[in-house]
């Protein structure tokens, strides 16, 4: 095994994937259903209606099911095994606590002995099993070509889109689709305002950060405005003057709270994570469980989703931020202490291969990763000059700067570096990062040449 500053390899038993001659790949790897794995408690199986969400998740992946009776820990010799590239992990609202998202994220650690998350998981849950449900059978491709949001975000890198800002009363970004971009003067009160987007504009992304708790979110960061709240699966909006609008948004959506406090803990059937899947039709989303102070965990996800437009779905741009947090704290860079802190307390929620992404638009850089004849190449070029690899957007926490990151399409072992040794990658059996190269020449490619055997 090779680790650490180089790359990191793991043996471990997995089903082969089909080896192709040449692959092109812009950050994500092509999805095979056959390396899919359910993971559900005996009890929850055990009901009709919850055994019928698992059962449309082995329809729809052909996947093979895991059971435990306490604890999800009980499983890991099976996924060890298996070794699955998607993991789904069902559990009724009671099951999905806090709790039960730490227990995945050390799981999920523990499939081979290197420090990275081994296969992309999520947690599928709902106020109810028919919200589970409806999301299980899902199965048509998502392109954001829309995003609304409660907090500023990088619209040069979306199609079409509306921001309120949280920090500064008044103040809003909208860009018409393949529009330019125009800063308006909003109203004092967002509250109808971020309602109507959801249920008229229809997003298919929906962005908020801010104070929040389990039962509300707090429009406003720096002035007063309105609130979010919910109560038994149903979201509302309550404005400053006391008038509420009811929250029915049907269309399949992402919702990425980056920096909101405990948005994504399920403490019971009136939290806010349940109403987001049942009322305002969220079918993914991320959410931290606890009050959050650092933000590596929420606000890295706008890096790699939105930042860098159709190269990862969500869950893979979920799992490539939090690669990047266990690199740095592999490498001893950065806050410690913070990104410890963040490493198991942001939750996934929704089936980790659905297919959704961002509308595609010019990245600030290239990357991509070619196959031949055994021999892997890992090229990095800069399309914005000494700008390339700097932040885009610097809203929120802990932004920018995050390492490259491009997903395999099979696992590999016995790994030799060609080229690149000076960039310090890291090669897993199912992903190549290198880290962010901002101390060299940005307007330079940068390539890494290895070689790898298919694991059998």
């Amino acid at each position: 095994m090779r680790f650490g500053r180089i790359s990191t390899v793991t043996a471990f038993v997995f089903n082969a994937f089909v080896i192709i001659a040449c692959i092109s790949m812009n950050g994500s790897a092509d999805a095979d259903d056959s390396q899919y794995a359910v993971v559900v408690s005996t009890a929850t199986q055990a009901d009709q209606a919850w055994g019928a969400v698992v059962s449309a998740l082995v329809a729809k992946h052909d996947a093979q099911v895991f059971t435990y009776d306490k604890n999800v820990d009980e499983t890991l010799t099976q996924l060890q095994t298996q070794f699955p590239r998607y993991s789904c992990f069902v559990a009724t609202r009671e099951e999905a606590n806090r709790a039960f998202v730490r227990q995945v994220h050390q799981l999920t650690r523990q499939l081979d002995d290197d420090p990275y998350t081994d296969t992309l998981w999520g947690i599928l849950t709902g106020f109810d099993a028919g919200d589970a449900l409806r999301i299980a059978k899902h199965d048509q491709p998502l392109t954001v070509h829309k995003v609304a949001a409660g907090t500023e975000l990088a619209m040069e890198m979306v199609e079409e889109g509306i921001w309120y800002c949280e920090l500064q009363q008044h103040r809003m970004v909208q860009k018409a689709k393949a529009g330019i971009i125009e800063e308006k003067k909003g109203p004092a009160d967002t509250t109808k305002a971020l309602v109507d987007t959801l249920n008229d504009y229809q997003p298919d992304l929906f962005v908020t950060s801010g104070h929040a708790t389990e039962r509300n979110w707090q429009i406003g960061f720096r002035y007063r405005n309105g609130y979010f709240k919910s109560k038994a699966g149903q979201l509302s909006g309550l404005d400053t003057q006391g008038s509420v609008y009811s929250i029915n948004s049907p269309n399949p959506k992402l919702y990425l709270p980056i920096g909101n406090c405990l948005m994504g803990n399920i403490d019971g059937p009136d939290a806010m994570a349940l109403a987001w899947m049942h009322s305002a039709g969220v079918n993914q989303m991320i959410g931290y469980t606890v009050p959050t102070w650092f933000g590596y965990g929420g606000w890295g996800c706008l890096d790699y989703f939105i930042e860098q437009p159709g190269r990862y779905t969500f869950a893979e741009a979920f799992h490539a931020n939090h690669h990047a947090l266990n690199h740095c704290l592999v490498t001893g860079e950065g806050n410690q202490r913070g990104l410890a802190f963040d490493r198991d307390v942001v939750a996934l929620y929704g089936d980790p291969a659905w297919n959704a992404r961002m509308a595609t638009q010019p990245n600030a850089y290239t990357q991509s990763l070619t196959e031949s004849d055994g021999i892997f190449t890992f090229t990095i070029e800069g399309n914005r000059g000494e700008a390339s690899f700097q932040p885009i957007n610097n809203n929120g926490s802990q932004r920018g700067w995050r390492p490259m990151i491009a997903y395999l399409p099979y696992r590999i072992t016995n790994t030799k570096v060609l080229e690149g040794d000076e960039l310090s990658p890291v090669i897993t059996d199912d992903f190549v990062l290198v880290p962010n190269p901002r101390e060299h020449d940005p307007t330079q490619p940068y390539v890494v040449r290895f070689t790898a055997d298919p694991m059998n």
